[in-house]
């Protein structure tokens, strides 16, 4: 179960807003893209190897989750500000913490057949999710460029064009992590948060 979450706020700020409209790839994209791009590489690396240690052992390493989630938990506290979704700074490094944005997931070991699977096959597998995303993520764009003279004129973002947006990026984390051999189950077609199994369950 995925938790992934960007915090709605009741009334954001025009400054930061203007600030990040027009400055934020030189004071949080590129000072973010430089740190982040060495931690990058070293994920290729690692996932090159991942993908043998899991073909000869079967077992997923842990460092393996762990890199992934904290680098994408970076991503998002980065992509939450440039969206303009939340205000603040993000903040620096692969522990960093951030009170505005939520990503968690539980470890599993996955089995080799299902490496195998999503490593040469996975393209065709995730390809009807790319084709829906492609037009979604149109959408989002229409909608945050108009949330923008939202936010500017009366201090709110629609909740209901937030939740979208959200919901577009959760949807896109989702494919990224099943790809990545951590997301258990195949993504469901849709942005909606995932459902805790045992919500059902009579207590």
């Amino acid at each position: 179960m995925l938790t992934y979450e960007i915090n709605y706020q009741q009334e954001y700020s025009r400054g930061e807003l203007l600030l990040r409209t027009f400055f934020g790839l030189l004071y949080i994209a590129i000072p973010h893209f430089l740190a982040f791009l060495f931690l990058a590489i070293a994920l290729w690396f690692m996932t090159f190897a991942t993908f043998f240690i899991i073909l000869f052992t079967g077992v997923t390493p842990k460092w393996y989750y762990e890199w992934v989630i904290k680098l994408q938990r970076w991503g998002l506290r980065v992509g939450a500000r440039l969206s303009n979704l939340c205000d603040g700074y993000p903040a620096f490094g692969m522990n960093a913490t951030d009170d505005k944005t939520v990503l968690d997931l539980p470890f599993w070991q996955i089995s080799r057949g299902q490496l195998l699977l999503r490593t040469f096959l996975g393209v065709f597998l995730v390809f009807p999710h790319a084709f829906v995303l492609y037009f979604r993520s149109i959408a989002t764009c229409v909608l945050m460029f108009l949330a923008f003279f939202a936010v500017l004129f009366t201090g709110e973002y629609p909740e209901n064009w937030h939740r979208f947006n959200v919901g577009t990026m959760r949807w896109n984390m989702r494919v990224n992590l099943y790809m990545a051999w951590l997301y258990k189950d195949y993504p469901p077609f849709a942005g909606r948060p995932d459902e805790n199994p045992l919500a059902n369950l009579d207590h």
